[in-house]
């Protein structure tokens, strides 16, 4: 494991500091890997949306109904 040495500005440092204090967290380390964690997993959904997007661009137009688009969507 990557051992980093980081500086927070003084608002997030209280921030984190609370986050500890109400025992939600049993650190900073802790809580930052969690913070990194959300972020990826966010940004693999947006990437997901993104990629979901162009695809339907790309194919152009449609006859079908809502409810046709709807039931192929959730087909897949």
């Amino acid at each position: 494991m990557g051992r980093q040495s980081i500086s927070f500005t003084e608002p997030n440092d209280e921030w984190l500091k609370a986050q500890i204090e109400s025992r939600e967290y049993s650190s900073k380390s802790e809580l930052v890997n969690d913070l990194i964690r959300q972020a990826r997993k966010q940004q693999q959904e947006i990437d997901y949306i993104r990629m979901k997007l162009e695809k339907a661009e790309k194919s152009g137009f449609t006859n079908d109904s809502r409810a046709d688009i709807l039931r192929q969507a959730k087909s897949q």
